[in-house]
């Protein structure tokens, strides 16, 4: 019966998400206060209702209800408890289910935490969220329902795919999906701007919290995602450009450019029209990359294995949304010009600037994912896009950039500097002596390589100019500061061990046994033995492996081959050394000899640097956000005043 409760809540809520869709919509035309009012209530009624039916296809995962077909494709009765919850959101059905319940979410906290903002602009959001929770919905009852029963049903389950059972499923979908669909609010707040013809300091505002939540939750997928894929898959990299990563890329990217395009409208009340449509196609390429994982038209290691006429409807689900807001925008958006007047050369022209190479950046991304495909379409034969266009195209982009957020630091609102002939010439300087000095320090992994040598410079040099021009004073904007510098410290952080792994990493194959050590640049590899262990729900054999350098041991590594017999799949468990400066990372190979396996080996310098900066930006989101959590519920001084504040807040 836990099932059929399930389905009935999502029914319910498919209804009420509808109604919440519809119902304001018919007060503003009858301006009726009570069918206003209802827009609240059904939202927070609908979270709770999606809420009930995922924590009942749960507890049926728990149970080993294998009547249900959906648990019986990914789940085991061997499974421990924690995979069986993560199987939740393990496959099809069920993503999308936690998918609506993200939107449902998001729909239920903008109900909560927008009291004192404009009621009808409230209404107009809240409506627009519950027009999209309910299509989704809609579809997941009809198309992709996670509680459809077999009779009878299999004495086992298929087990869940072996690659999944590991913490990263219990963590990155999640994560990944409530940054997804956080730009639901945006694209809401965009389309409610449009329909009341109001898009202003004050709009900007209320819209800029819930962009900042939602680049926090994508940035934390995405950067759990990368070190998932770098201890689980056993290749050693850490970003593949593989058409599911580019998925996630693609509306962090816009994301990034429509926080920043939001400063500038609420400080100044310039970039309006940028707003407009970085609010809609930020949450139309979160979109696409559901339709990417669930469709199967491009080959990915990370995506659904699903028929692709579900596929098509989400691409026509999109496609309606997409043609919609579009629409309205060319209908309702102002064409007059902003009363804000600025140069190139001030903190609004080169964030303009920064926008522009974030969607170029995104664009060009976009290209190389989706080329091939309609290349195929069209009939023009197969073609490949790999990592070398990508890293062709957007490293430059990404250089250029860094480039630009050197020189932000320093500048003020209306072209205004506050900074001297020290802060001024002193963080090239340390960017060139540190950079190079850097560069020279990983000489001995491979050769001079002059991206990387630029990317350590401006990495450096972001770093001294962000440091050097912070400002400890006290006031109600510091913890606003302080986010906003380990934000941008991050992805200097983050740019010094991309430069590094991608540029110096060493590699080996070798086949090794006792008595016969493998030399990897400064790193001795022995062969100490192995062992065969017994899991919960597969057997595996390990083997231990010493590192030497300078004639001491450093390092113990055991990596293991594992069998899940239910599947009937090998996996390789990785052994990794963690290090601070660097990695060391064995991949076990098959077994040449009674004591004599083939082996991958390899060091990775910095590449923790890319995890650690990408906390730093979190944190400095998620500070940012809390710092602006009284403000959820307040009305800015541009609200009230014709013209927007000017404040000393940096970025």
């Amino acid at each position: 019966m836990l099932a059929e409760f399930g389905y009935l809540s999502l029914l319910l809520a498919t209804l009420l998400s509808l109604m919440q869709g519809l119902l304001p919509w018919l007060g503003l035309r009858l301006a009726s206060p009570p069918l206003l009012d209802c827009a609240r209530p059904l939202a927070l009624l609908n979270a709770a209702l999606l809420g009930a039916s995922l924590v009942l296809l749960g507890i049926c995962f728990a149970q080993n209800d294998f009547t249900l077909t959906y648990v019986a494709q990914h789940a085991n009765s061997a499974l421990p408890l924690g995979y069986k919850i993560a199987a939740v959101w393990g496959g099809h059905e069920g993503s999308m289910l936690f998918f609506v319940f993200a939107l449902a979410l998001w729909g239920a906290l903008v109900a909560l935490y927008s009291r004192r903002i404009d009621p009808l602009i409230l209404v107009r959001v809240l409506a627009i969220i519950g027009l999209i929770v309910g299509g989704f919905a809609l579809y997941t009852l009809v198309f992709s329902s996670p509680f459809d029963r077999i009779f009878p049903g299999p004495q086992e389950g298929r087990d869940l795919n072996p690659m999944l059972q590991d913490i990263g499923l219990i963590l990155h979908p999640p994560l990944l999906y409530l940054g997804y669909v956080g730009f639901a609010v945006n694209f809401a707040f965009a389309m409610a701007a449009l329909h009341s013809g109001r898009l202003d300091g004050a709009v900007a505002h209320w819209s800029r919290p819930w962009a900042l939540g939602s680049w926090v939750f994508l940035t934390a997928g995405i950067v759990l995602g990368s070190w998932w894929a770098y201890y689980e898959l056993g290749w050693g990299g850490w970003w593949f450009w593989d058409p599911v990563e580019n998925a996630s890329l693609l509306p962090w990217l816009l994301g990034t450019a429509l926080l920043h395009a939001l400063v500038v409208c609420e400080k100044r009340g310039a970039y309006g029209h940028a707003v407009l449509l970085l609010s809609i196609f930020t949450f139309s390429l979160s979109l696409l990359g559901t339709f990417v994982v669930r469709s199967g038209v491009l080959t990915s290691v990370h995506a659904f294995a699903v028929d692709p006429d579900r596929g098509l409807t989400l691409l026509l689900l999109l496609g309606l949304l997409l043609t919609t807001a579009l629409t309205l925008f060319a209908l309702r958006a102002d064409t007059r010009a902003p009363y804000a007047r600025f140069g190139f050369w001030s903190k609004e022209g080169l964030l303009g600037a920064a926008i522009l190479l974030l969607c170029v950046a995104c664009a060009s991304v976009l290209l190389g994912t989706f080329y091939p495909m309609v290349f195929k379409s069209l009939h023009l034969g197969s073609l490949s896009v790999g990592a070398p266009y990508f890293n062709t195209i957007f490293v430059p982009l990404a250089l250029l950039l860094m480039a630009l957020m050197t020189q932000l630091p320093r500048l003020r609102w209306q072209g205004l500097s506050t900074d001297s002939r020290l802060t001024r010439w002193l963080p090239p300087l340390f960017g060139l002596l540190g950079g190079g000095l850097l560069t020279l320090a990983y000489r001995e992994f491979g050769p001079l390589c002059w991206m990387g040598l630029v990317a350590n410079v401006l990495s450096l040099w972001l770093v001294a100019s962000l440091l050097m021009n912070f400002s400890f004073r006290q006031g109600n904007g510091r913890a606003s500061r302080l986010g906003s510098l380990l934000a941008h410290l991050g992805v200097a952080v983050c740019a010094l061990g991309i430069a590094q792994v991608s540029h110096y990493s060493q590699e080996g194959g070798t086949v090794l046994e006792a008595g016969k050590p493998y030399r990897l640049g400064a790193y001795e590899f022995r062969y100490e033995g192995s062992e065969p262990l017994l899991g919960p729900n597969y057997t595996a054999e390990r083997i231990t492996l010493s590192v030497h350098r300078g004639g001491q041991e450093v390092a113990r590594l055991m990596p293991e081959r594992r069998h899940y017999s239910v599947r009937t799949m090998n996996m390789n468990e990785p052994g990794i050394a963690w290090g601070l400066f660097g990695d060391l990372y064995v991949v076990l190979g098959e077994k040449m000899g009674p004591h004599a396996y083939a082996m991958r080996l390899h060091y990775k310098p910095l590449v923790r640097w890319i995890w650690l900066g990408g906390m730093l930006m979190m944190a400095g989101g998620a500070l940012r956000l809390l710092a602006r959590r009284p403000l959820l519920a307040s009305r800015p001084a541009a609200a009230t005043s014709p013209r927007p504040r000017l404040e000393q807040e940096s970025l």
